[in-house]
């Protein structure tokens, strides 16, 4: 008997899912158990596996377009079974709430995305079902998925003269990368710049509003978008900022890194065992809100923000109180390399207990973070650089860094806040305490 397959429900927050990747065709045999798609979900992709034996009889959305949790998006029957009457009533009922044990059907996805506003793209799959298979648009113009629009803007590619190898022509990440290798690769550690165009006004001509590109938002963004909207505004924020002499924990980092060079230990994994001895120290800090009560939590789970090209993830180093810091480095390595490919699972990026948010690397001295919820506290980390400081009455060249804290103030109150800090600046600044609490 033919059945639906539904956009199954991948990750805690996930409420619609992206088609990556199919990874059977139709007139495929398919198992129980078997994996079908690739789904790109808010904050990872994931394989969608079969729930029933037969044979992929028909593709109802194309890769690259998204649908909401419980919406039809194959059927599997028989290979000789009539499916027309599942067809029609994929297209004529309501949708359904989805459930664990049943499948349930949405109307058709929206189609896939344009590279250019005001002109209607054709879909990936038409009215028949059947997946569309053309190379090029009606009116000239390109399919380009989001990421790589957003990739050829970075590195300066002109997208005319790509090739799109995707479902329909559409220029897809590949293409990109592709592109961007057989350009030269700017000097090492050299910062990319575009060359300025050369003026090319006339003067008296009178020109209209710029031309734009309007890109679809990833299932990431718009969980980020939805999440930040629940975060600035409801919860009562307040940040406390510190000057950390970083000095020793840069001799510290040195030495470690000359006695275990495959480690490669940065700044970032020894801010993360400090803050996990400070949340310790200070048990209110480690806490989050959760609406009628404060929870408690009895070791530091921390979240650590990786940048993607799809948004922000945060994967989770669970007990980093009880963990070395080598242990911590390689772990988190692992964990941001599987963050940036999307292959991290539900567990690995929920539930932290307080984040760290670190964009030193960019050059950047101070900023404030935005609390995740239901977290009580948040950890903004600039960059550690060389600083002119008085020490012991004489001006001398020290490395510093500075951190501001955003805090829940339904959670943690100033004092607390501060004392945290307090802490957190002590350890830092004399590192051998990481040694001597193990």
């Amino acid at each position: 008997m033919a059945t639906q397959v539904v956009m199954p429900k991948l990750s805690p927050t996930m409420e619609e899912g992206q088609l990556s990747r199919w990874l059977k065709k139709e007139g495929d045999k398919v198992s129980m158990g078997e994996p079908l798609a690739e789904i790109d979900t808010d904050k990872a992709t994931m394989e969608m596996q079969a729930l029933s034996n037969g044979v992929l009889r028909k593709i109802l959305i194309g890769e690259g377009q998204s649908a909401p949790l419980g919406q039809a998006i194959a059927i599997i029957g028989d290979a000789d079974e009539d499916i027309s009457a599942l067809l029609k009533s994929i297209e004529s009922k309501p949708a359904k709430a989805p459930s664990a044990t049943a499948e349930s059907a949405q109307p058709a996805a929206e189609p896939a995305p344009d590279s250019t506003p005001a002109a209607a793209t054709k879909s990936a799959v038409p009215a028949d079902g059947k997946p569309s298979t053309e190379t090029s648009r009606d009116d000239g113009r390109q399919l380009i998925s989001p990421i790589a629009a957003r990739m050829a803007a970075e590195a300066g590619i002109n997208l005319k003269s790509v090739q799109g190898s995707g479902p329909g022509g559409r220029i897809v990440k590949r293409d990109v990368e592709a592109a961007v290798g057989a350009t030269e690769a700017p000097a090492k550690g050299a910062p990319r710049l575009k060359p300025i165009a050369a003026a090319s006004h006339e003067p008296g001509v009178v020109y209209g509003p710029s031309s734009y590109r309007e890109e679809p938002l990833s299932e990431m963004r718009r969980t980020i978008a939805r999440r930040l909207v629940t975060s600035l505004g409801p919860v009562p924020h307040f940040f406390l900022t510190s000057e950390i002499d970083m000095e020793r924990a840069a001799d510290m980092r040195r030495s470690i890194n000359e006695l275990y060079p495959e480690v490669k230990l940065s700044v970032n994994d020894i801010v993360i065992k400090v803050t996990a001895g400070a949340l310790m120290q200070h048990p209110q800090v480690n806490a989050s809100f959760q609406d009628k009560t404060v929870r408690y939590y009895e070791h530091a789970d921390i979240g650590v923000a990786v940048a993607t090209e799809n948004g922000l993830i945060t994967p989770v180093v669970r007990s980093a109180d009880l963990k070395s810091l080598l242990e911590i480095a390689g772990e988190i390595r692992e964990l941001a390399t599987r963050a940036r490919v999307r292959k991290l699972k539900p567990e690995e990026y929920t539930g932290a207990s307080f984040s760290i948010s670190n964009l030193g690397m960019f050059g950047i001295d101070e900023f404030t973070a935005v609390i995740n919820p239901p977290e009580g506290a948040i950890l903004a980390v600039g960059a550690m650089a060389p600083k002119p400081v008085v020490n012991d009455g004489q001006i001398v060249i020290r490395q510093t860094m500075r951190v501001t804290m955003s805090c829940d103030h339904r959670v943690i109150d100033g004092a607390t806040g501060a004392q945290f800090l307090q802490t957190f600046k002590q350890i830092l600044e004399n590192p051998l305490y990481l040694f001597l609490s193990q």
